[in-house]
């Protein structure tokens, strides 16, 4: 059981009600994880800057994606699966990707095969991967950034994922329909 705090904005340091309040406009909700990381302000900080940095990378919504959800499923991560089924959705991303994904089936098109592959691949092997599966990555039409944009989402999955198996954070209500288990 853990012990780690869901804080509301209330119960935050107060150098994290800031981030909550921004973190409110921007979801229109507080979302449990950085309840959670609110604790600590430089995490949540964190958190939300390599969040930030991700999203405006080198990847399209569909690539984002499959980079968040293909860390989330081999973490078993019981609430950023859910939660990034629904940011999914909210960016239009099409579902069958997404179920796929969720459920380590085949992705639908080569090339974000070999961005599921090569991201698992990095995951597993912490950062290890051969130069054979660089290069398929290079050759399936990824770029030296796109493969450094993989190590940042990693970066960003890493404190959320983690986070989430202490603190057994609640799936956020919005995303319950999207429940998931490994």
């Amino acid at each position: 059981m853990s012990t780690l705090k869901v804080h509301t904005i209330e119960s935050a340091p107060a150098e994290s009600k800031p981030l909550l309040e921004e973190s409110v406009k921007s979801f229109g909700m507080l979302p449990g994880l950085h309840g959670v990381l609110a604790e600590s302000p430089q995490i949540l900080e964190a958190y939300k800057v390599l969040h930030g940095l991700f999203a405006g990378s080198s990847f399209n919504a569909e690539e984002l994606t499959v980079v968040w959800q293909t860390i989330n499923v081999e973490h078993g991560c019981h609430y950023c699966v859910p939660a990034h089924t629904g940011i999914a959705h909210s960016m239009k991303v099409d579902a069958a990707l997404t179920e796929a994904l969720r459920n380590q089936s085949p992705m639908p098109t080569e090339k974000l095969q070999v961005l599921h592959d090569t991201t698992l691949s990095i995951v597993r092997n912490r950062g290890n991967i051969s130069d054979e599966e660089i290069n398929k990555f290079y050759k399936a039409g990824y770029t030296e950034r796109n493969l450094l944009d993989i190590i940042l989402g990693l970066a960003q999955k890493v404190i959320s994922n983690y986070t989430n198996h202490i603190a057994e954070t609640p799936v956020d209500d919005a995303f319950k329909k999207f429940a998931w288990a490994k």
